[in-house]
């Protein structure tokens, strides 16, 4: 019993591997695990794991760029979610010295640009980019990589090192919330797209900020093996995934709040920030060196050079409009009350939607 067992065990893992061989089979199927190098000739399951076993072509090999200041989240979100589908996942960054990620968290690379082995996916994160951005070798690294890939997955505003590379041009994008605007005004020939987590542009694919990474590198997973196989990863990593969701950060109207900075010796605690997508209301306690009346007009000539119109001054209250880029008419107050101190006041800012 004993010997039919071993033999069984025998066939099931190394008669594949003798099908496989035949020159006249036209497909080869593997495990998408590479530690399980059994080839086959008919599509199955992998008997060492039991995944499904996909084409060998699709295996997909993963390139995941690193530099000083990029956001964890950007690079291991979709790390965890393409490894999980088998990937063979390596880093490479500019030099093979660590970089240290935000938070202060040292990876030591796997390649540097010129030695990094041929990929299917360039993963691009987000993060402190700026000096990728003023790099004209990574840059034209990128740029070259991008072109031998099959696909490229940017996160966060890692998608403005893709612009930087020309990548974006004459397509869709997203990116974080809070830099949408900015990449519609360096990017000019590129569709923004504020109402999705990511964004398919054919080859290239941009995600939005932090966990977005998450739904981007799931959306290749599907693209690649089909949306079960996408979805059984997803519960896998215990992430609600929902490819179909209209939710978006971008779409929160806490989006439009007029940025207000304030002066020296001020000092802001907010008590409350709530709302959605059509209203959003902030609260909190302002100490600051200056009469209510002069702060409100002092953030006044701020919100109007940030594109506002005044539409109404009273005593305690300011208030403006603005057409947004997506031909919604928004509408801000300011209101500034007498707060449970005498050196301090609350100060409360509201933005809703309104009727053009």
């Amino acid at each position: 019993m004993r010997t039919l067992a071993f033999a069984t065990c025998f066939l099931l893992l190394c008669g594949p591997v003798l099908a496989a061989s035949d020159p006249t089979s036209q497909q080869v199927y593997v495990c998408p695990m590479e530690e399980h190098p059994q080839e086959f000739d008919h599509p199955g399951t992998c008997p060492i794991c039991g995944m499904e076993l996909v084409q060998k072509e699709k295996r997909l090999r993963v390139a995941v760029l690193l530099f000083d200041g990029a956001e964890i989240i950007d690079y291991a979100a979709p790390y965890e979610v393409l490894g999980q589908a088998g990937a063979k996942m390596f880093t490479v960054a500019p030099a093979m010295q660590p970089v240290r990620s935000v938070f202060g968290l040292s990876i030591k690379p796997e390649f540097d640009l010129e030695h990094a082995p041929p990929t299917d996916v360039l993963l691009v994160p987000g993060g402190d980019v700026d000096p990728i951005l003023g790099d004209p070798k990574t840059i034209a690294w990128i740029r070259q990589r991008a072109a031998a890939s099959r696909y490229v997955l940017s996160v966060c505003n890692g998608a403005f090192i893709l612009a930087k590379a020309g990548l974006l041009d004459g397509g869709a994008a997203t990116t974080t919330a809070s830099h949408l605007d900015e990449l519609a005004s360096v990017a000019p020939t590129t569709r923004v797209i504020r109402d999705k987590r990511f964004v398919d542009s054919g080859k290239i694919t941009t995600s939005g900020g932090l966990s977005a990474g998450l739904d981007g590198a799931l959306h290749l997973v599907e693209r690649v093996y089909g949306r079960d196989r996408a979805e059984e990863i997803a519960r896998g990593i215990e992430y609600h995934w929902e490819p179909d969701s209209t939710w978006a950060r971008g779409m929160l109207a806490d989006m439009m709040l007029p940025d207000v900075r304030l002066p020296q010796g001020a000092s802001w605690q907010k008590l409350a920030s709530r709302g959605d997508t059509n209203r959003w209301e902030v609260r909190g306690r302002l100490r600051v060196p200056m009469e209510p009346e002069e702060f409100l007009d002092l953030s006044t000539r701020q919100i109007v050079a940030r594109g506002w119109n005044l539409q109404r001054s009273t005593k305690g209250r300011r208030t403006f409009v603005r057409d947004a880029s997506a031909g919604q008419r928004w509408r801000a107050t300011c209101t500034s009350a007498p707060a449970d101190t005498a050196d301090a006041f609350m100060e409360t800012m509201t933005v809703e939607k309104v009727a053009r």
